[in-house]
């Protein structure tokens, strides 16, 4: 079954917080949550398969802070790749029997876009074009845009995916 046939089924469940769990098995304040995906796999993976046990249809990649405006584009790609890998590791581990799918999180890119900060509309585009190539490549099944607080970034992170790959989208924003 694939991720959309699955949506159109009814309910699925999707996983939780990342952050504050690996705050808990030891993330130090202003630490990047996506560097664990290499130096940390095993607790990355560990988390990931506590959510498909309880029963999570959908985990997302921890992959929310992976963006060519922080890091080289060769580095986001290790990262992508790795975390990509944990919750694959994951997926194959976990006894639970439902249907298992893996989403790419793609969180704001850190900057503002334009005309309130320095970011070109079609710049965010192609920044987010490359994540979402690099996760069609590693093989995830949908992509999810989270916790946006700008309407025209989530609108470039959704015209990347739209243009760059076949998969279900998922978004979701957060406004203060």
């Amino acid at each position: 079954m694939s991720f959309s046939e699955l949506m159109k089924k009814g309910p699925l469940f999707l996983d939780g917080g990342m952050g504050s769990l690996l705050q808990a098995q030891g993330l130090m304040p202003g630490e990047a949550p996506e560097t664990w995906n290499l130096t940390h796999p095993e607790k990355i993976t560990a988390i990931h398969r506590a959510y498909y046990e309880a029963g999570s249809h959908l985990v997302m990649a921890n992959t929310f802070g992976v963006h060519p405006l922080r890091y080289p584009v060769e580095e986001c790609e290790k990262m992508l790749r790795a975390a990509v890998d944990c919750v694959k590791a994951a997926r194959e581990q976990a006894k639970a029997g439902q249907e298992k799918f893996i989403g790419l999180d793609m969180g704001p890119c850190g900057k503002l876009l334009k005309p309130l900060g320095t970011v070109e509309f079609e710049e965010a585009v192609g920044y987010y074009a490359q994540i979402v190539r690099m996760g069609a490549e590693c093989g995830v099944d949908c992509i999810f845009i989270e916790t946006m607080n700008d309407s025209q970034e989530t609108r470039a992170a959704l015209l990347a995916a739209k243009e760059n790959c076949s998969l279900p989208v998922l978004v979701s924003n957060a406004y203060g």
